[in-house]
């Protein structure tokens, strides 16, 4: 490998948001989007090996969540045979990319960030809003911002990872750590609710020189394969990412059964990461080391309001929070507590009054704050959890319904329950269903160790109110409750390189993406000693008589 130069990579910035508002360039350029990808469809998606589309003929249909009898593409499941070519294939390569100057591999990332920035704006949005359900707004947020966020961020962090050298050289030695990728490949399983999060679960081992196995979720195939198309245009030499969708169980236990598996990349279910984690246990002796479990998982997100709390602003984060994209983000809030001083004294009548005004619908229409849930299996799951809700004694004060004839729809809910431990305070929802309990004043402590033990999740968190102490007291008890935790802020909205992101306990392996953090997951360190000082003698001093 030839590096004749120190480089320095440009100042990396957030993505700024567009506000999309009505008669703005932005709007007719979004909407002309969702018309062209609307009226092409349904796209006809193959796996890609080696750079080289492969038809299985297997097709599985990604529906459209606001029309689930209009197909958005039709996408060929990957076959084992086509699974053992992308690891072969992979495998093959690896050596050859982990070669390529970190320069090259920068200037692939930001010219794909440029790419989603740019060129491809408009279009990866709308393949995220018809295929996955969001409204404009979340999709900027997340198809547009957030993954140029991570593509450019990740130059920056490994930049300063690289730089991280020994502090010290004793006299006539030169020490210093290169940081070399995995041994084998990595798989990335990517979930259907946020389009950058597949394009980070690939980039960020792919960036410090893995190659990737990638498994999209069958509800967002589509936009994953734009972005593909965006590495692709952007230089990524083929083969480095493999690109397979298909079944998610057959294809991750090909990929985890295989002896040159060095690591999994999850986001998804609580329950499919521990078994996933049990499954390559079972396998150590096949591997040539241990492999790297990294996972974002579930969550039971909370809101606490202190009896300081300001009551408007509390409600309008709490909806926020609660009812963006359908609740289906890890990070949705789902359990409320309020002190009764607070409910009483205008909350409960604020929270009816804005929630009760929300209104939902399909993506091509502007104005609706949130959408569908993504599909049948979501839908039943959640109207199923508010019925057994309302069947252990809990009231629902703001929706409750849902309709399914065109569409997934379910209405943003809100339920009062009196058992703080109920199977809307305590089960995993990702839907549209905020709970609230409302608690005495006076026990405000016992509040604490309520929410701190209430559910084995520890992903995000806020405390709302204005008595510094109450709000430094709530931060210290509720340290282990949360990765991510926020004060007088939703617990939504995690920004790349401003609030690293993950939580631990059942909600996964608090490996921060985000942040540099993530990337220590991904490289296995080597440390290099030169010695420059040839020794005459065996002999130590304090050997000497």
């Amino acid at each position: 490998m030839s590096q004749i130069a120190t480089f320095k990579v440009p100042t990396i910035n957030n993505e700024p948001m567009r506000a999309y508002a009505p008669g703005s360039k932005d709007r007719e350029g979004l909407e002309a989007a969702l018309a062209k990808i609307a009226a092409s469809g349904p796209y006809d998606i193959p796996a890609i090996v080696n750079g080289k589309e492969i038809r299985s003929g297997d097709k599985q249909p990604q529906v459209m969540p606001h029309d689930h009898k209009t197909v958005l593409a039709n996408y060929h499941a990957a076959t084992p045979e086509t699974v053992s070519a992308a690891i072969d294939g992979a495998l093959a390569i690896r050596e050859a990319w982990e070669d390529l100057p970190w320069s090259d591999k920068a200037s692939i990332f930001l010219k794909a960030a440029d790419l989603v920035a740019g060129k491809y704006r408009f279009d990866i949005m709308a393949a995220t809003m018809l295929g996955q359900g969001k409204n404009a707004w979340q999709a900027e947020i997340d198809a547009a911002a957030e993954l140029a966020d991570f593509l450019r961020f990740s130059v920056k962090f490994v930049e300063e990872l690289y730089q991280q050298q020994p502090s010290r050289n004793s006299d006539g030695v030169w020490n210093r750590t290169e940081f070399r990728p995995l041994e084998g490949f990595v798989l990335a399983v990517t979930p259907f609710n946020f389009t950058a999060i597949g394009g980070n679960l690939v980039g960020a081992p792919a960036i410090v020189g893995n190659v990737v196995v990638w498994k999209p979720a069958p509800a967002a195939t589509y936009s994953s394969y734009l972005v593909y198309k965006i590495f692709e245009e952007a230089g990524m030499p083929a083969g480095v990412i493999q690109f397979v969708p298909g079944s998610p169980p057959d294809i991750v236990k090909q990929c985890i059964d295989h002896k040159d598996f060095a690591g999994l990349h999850f986001t998804g279910s609580t329950h499919v990461f521990r078994k996933l984690w049990k499954d390559i246990a079972a396998n150590l002796d096949i591997y040539r080391g241990y492999p790297r479990i990294v996972g974002e998982t579930g969550g039971k997100n909370f809101h606490l309001y202190h009896p300081s709390a300001d009551i408007k602003s509390g409600v309008v984060q709490a909806i926020r929070a609660a009812f963006e994209y359908s609740g289906q983000k890890c990070s949705a809030l789902s359990r409320v507590y309020v002190p009764r001083s607070l409910w009483e004294g205008g909350f409960q009548e604020e929270l009816v009054k804005q929630a009760g005004s929300i209104t939902i619908g399909p993506c091509t229409e502007f104005e609706h704050f949130t959408g569908p849930v993504i599909g049948r299996p979501s839908y039943d799951r959640i109207t199923s959890i508010i019925e057994k809700a309302k069947a252990a004694g809990g009231e629902v004060i703001v929706g409750g319904k849902g309709d399914d004839s065109k569409g997934f729809f379910v209405e943003p809910t809100v339920i009062v329950t009196k058992d703080p431990k109920s199977i809307s305070m305590t089960e995993e929802i990702f839907g549209p269903v905020m709970t609230v309990y409302v608690y005495e004043d006076a026990e405000y402590d016992q509040t604490l160790k309520l929410i701190d033990t209430t559910t084995e999740y520890g992903l995000t968190g806020a405390i709302f109110g204005s008595d510094t102490l109450a709000l430094a007291k709530t931060s210290r008890a509720l340290r282990n409750a949360a990765g991510n935790f926020y004060i007088n802020d939703k617990c939504t909205g995690a920004v790349v390189g401003q609030q690293p992101f993950g939580g631990a306990r059942a909600s996964g392996t608090n490996d921060k993406s985000g942040s540099i953090s993530i990337f220590y997951r991904f490289i296995s360190a080597r440390s290099i000693k030169t010695n420059f000082i040839d020794p005459t003698a065996f002999e130590y001093p304090s050997n000497l008589v």
